[in-house]
């Protein structure tokens, strides 16, 4: 992913707590997003306009911290999960190859703080543990509506090929069919004219921190027509650890101290819709400063998923 551009490539944005508990504290409402570069807008269609459209009241104060990511989240702790019949995973996720993805921060309010607009989640494992499970009952399909719609959400190869999504026939037991040592992304389509927030989380851990999801951690902001591409676990500013479907022996959430390995297998997202600072709406925010010399106070800057401690 790329530095926040205006050439057609969207940014991610994210914060630190530190900076938003200042925010919070400060104004006693609000929050600071981040945002992170991998969108691209579509081709403007009638359901989709190219430009955010502010047109909600003015947000209730919100008492938590949120983020969101725009190309650019434990147990899930209120994300619900899917019901019998399920596939029993044989996959993990494993911390991958370093992939470069930079982000800068942004002022944004939760419209509905602590109440996502749409809450989903996907089951992985293999092809033929997901047949078996659903039997002759399997619906196969290609993504996953979020919001009535105004999200579309599907899962991607290394390659960029769609992963299928199955289901039993009229469910929502989503089950996505992998493969071990494939790299994956998840993508987010925001077909609507709203600004919203996504918390996601890959087995259980929040993928800018690594620390187990909750729906009031930080996410990454999705502005109108843009599609957002999460390529992996957030390992500073500048870089993500590729997702890759591994034995779950290997997955990150079975070597490090935050994981739980009963939460392996199962991918989360929760939506937020968000009300941009005034300053956010009418400029973009400023480009991440290139290198740059020592810092006293680095932990400032964010907390984000620390690297895997093999057992």
């Amino acid at each position: 992913m790329d530095r926040y551009t205006r050439d057609g490539t969207s940014t991610r944005f994210a914060s630190s707590r530190l900076r938003l508990r200042r925010w919070l504290l400060a104004l006693g409402l609000g929050t600071s997003v981040l945002l992170a570069a991998c969108s691209m807008p579509l081709p403007q269609q009638s359901s989709s306009g190219s430009v955010a459209v502010e047109s909600a009241p003015a947000p209730a104060p919100a008492s938590r911290p949120s983020i969101v990511e725009g190309h650019a989240a434990p147990q899930i702790s209120r994300l619900p999960f899917p019901q019998a019949p399920q596939a029993h995973s044989t996959l993990g996720t494993q911390w991958g190859e370093g992939r470069t993805s930079r982000v800068v921060t942004i002022d944004a309010t939760r419209l509905t703080p602590g109440k996502p607009q749409a809450q989903s989640a996907l089951r992985y494992t293999d092809e033929d543990s997901i047949r078996r499970s659903l039997g002759a009952d399997a619906d196969r399909q290609l993504s996953v509506l979020l919001a009535g719609g105004k999200i579309e959400w599907s899962v991607v190869d290394g390659r960029g090929a769609v992963l299928p999504i199955y289901s039993q026939r009229g469910g929502s037991n989503y089950h996505v069919a992998g493969r071990s040592g494939e790299r994956y992304e998840l993508v987010y389509v925001n077909r609507s004219q709203r600004v919203y927030e996504l918390v996601a989380t890959v087995d259980g851990l929040d993928v800018l921190s690594g620390q187990p999801g909750s729906i009031d951690a930080e996410g990454y902001l999705i502005r109108p027509g843009e599609t957002m591409r999460v390529e992996g676990f957030r390992k500073n500013s500048n870089e993500v650890a590729a997702f890759r479907f591994s034995a779950k022996d290997n997955a990150y959430a079975s070597n490090t101290p935050a994981g739980n390995p009963r939460n392996i297998g199962v991918i989360g997202s929760a939506l937020f819709e968000v009300q941009l600072a005034e300053a956010s709406r009418v400029s973009p925010p400023p480009s991440p400063v290139r290198g740059g010399g020592p810092d006293a106070f680095p932990a400032d800057k964010g907390r984000f998923a620390a690297p895997p401690q093999y057992r």
